[in-house]
Order: C-alpha cells, then structure tokens, then sequence
C-alpha cells in the first residue's frame, strides 16, 4: 500500500511510504522513500516526488513499482487538511518530539514552535512537528534534514498506531479515515487490514525503515537522494517482496549517477 502526504505546495508528494501487510507472519512493515530520490520516466531522470505531480497517485506507483519491481496493490493520499483531521479524530497524541523546534515562514503562514520531550499534540499541532525540516538558523536535525523528518514522521505513525489499537470502533474509525484521504482501499479492506493489525498484539509487529541511500548526490547540477542498489535490494525482499522468491537487481530499476 502505497501512502503519500502532500504539504509542500507545488503539487508534488512530500512523503512516501511503502507498507506492507504481512498477515503469514503477523507483521507490517513501513517503508519510506526520501522524496529526492533518483528515480526516472519519460527517458528523463526526475525526482520520484514529482511522479505525483505529473500524474497523481497513479503515476507515483507505477514509478515506485518500477524502480521497486515489485507491484504497488493499493494507493492512500492525504493532504494537510485530511491529515489533521485524522488526527483530531483520534482524540489527538502524546508524542516525544526529538529535538527544539523553532521555525517561522510567513509567506506559507507557518510557525512551529515545540520543546524537545514528550507533549500533547492535536490535529495542528502534529502537522506542524511533522513538516519542520529545520530551525531559522538551520539547526535542528543537521546536515540530514529530509531524513531526521522522517524519522519523526515514522515515530509519530508508529505512536498514531499504538493509540489506534486501543480503539475498539473499526468500522468507526475507517469510515472515518475514508472520509478525509483519496484511496482505492474499500471499507470492507480497511475493517479487515485493521483487524488483521490488532490480532497482531501491538506495535511491536509494526517496524519502519528508509531506503538506503546518499542525500548529499548530485546528478546535473540538481541534488538528489540517491540509492544505494544492493542495500535497496536487501531491504526490498526482507521487507516488501510479496513473492515467493527473491527479487533480483536486474527486476529493478535503481538508478546511479
């Protein structure tokens, strides 16, 4: 199941998870893919964000499962507002924000200001916690900007999870969700992947990972994210690959400056 955020304003995703529901083994695993990731269509070399921009979440995973090998079965969107919404929803979080957090933008109206430790967010609040990339004087998570951001988004997922398994109220609850994102998932599928999680025993079954790779490449003269081949292989069939046998690097599409 393919996840997508939106948040940055020019029509591209801004974070992308991988997640796969392994009921065999009572296990799910997140996935994330940094958004300047290397990835390429049309014969042109893009960053895989802009996949989103170009043709929806459509688009965005016929390039993940192209550079994966490995098919993308289902597709959720969410937005600032929908994300907060669902959050609200759930009566908020107690979360442990990782580090200060002091950033002011008034052109996008944005202002994020939290003290490091455990705190009370709702709906607002955790948008802003999980968008801050830095602090005016460019403190914060230090040269790894994108990657200490999604670290916080994995541990703010991971503690949304903790909270919803609480909740006896599926149907409830994804009617709920159903109502604030953009997703090819029924309700029925919701009910069932949500119970299948909670007979799992908590979030201990559930582990999240970045794809590995180098933040700081350059490819004609634009950054990118770029991935390290054999690393994505190996975390891509012991943690994705729904396949009976090993996925192979000749059935990715890993691209390297």
């Amino acid at each position: 199941i393919l996840v997508s955020g939106s948040d940055d304003g020019n029509g591209n995703s801004d974070t992308n998870i991988l997640v796969a529901v392994d009921t065999v083994n009572g296990y799910v695993y997140g996935v994330s893919i940094p958004r300047d990731s290397k990835a390429v269509w049309d014969g042109k070399s893009h960053k895989i964000n802009a996949a989103f921009g170009k043709g929806g979440m459509t688009k965005l995973a016929e390039v993940v499962s192209d550079q994966l090998g490995i098919p993308v079965d289902y597709t959720v969107s969410v937005d600032l507002t929908g994300f907060e919404a669902l959050v609200e929803a759930i009566g908020g979080v107690n979360f442990d924000v990782p580090i200060n957090m002091d950033y002011d933008d008034p052109i996008q109206n944005l202002s994020i200001h939290f003290k490091k430790g455990v705190q009370y967010l709702n709906g607002a609040d955790a948008m802003r916690v999980v968008r801050f990339r830095h602090n005016n004087d460019n403190t914060g998570y230090g040269g790894q900007q994108d990657l200490g951001r999604i670290g916080t988004q994995q541990a703010f997922l991971k503690t949304v999870a903790q909270k919803l398994m609480k909740i006896e109220n599926v149907p409830a609850m994804a009617e709920t969700f159903l109502k604030y994102v953009k997703t090819d998932l029924t309700l029925g599928n919701l009910v069932w992947l949500a119970n299948q999680a909670l007979s799992m025993g908590g979030t201990d079954a559930i582990s999240f990972a970045t794809l590995p790779g180098d933040g700081a490449g350059w490819y004609k003269g634009k950054s990118f994210y770029t991935l390290y081949p054999e690393q994505v292989l190996e975390m891509t069939n012991s943690m994705l690959n729904p396949y009976a046998t090993d996925i192979t690097a000749d059935e990715q599409n890993i691209l390297v400056p």
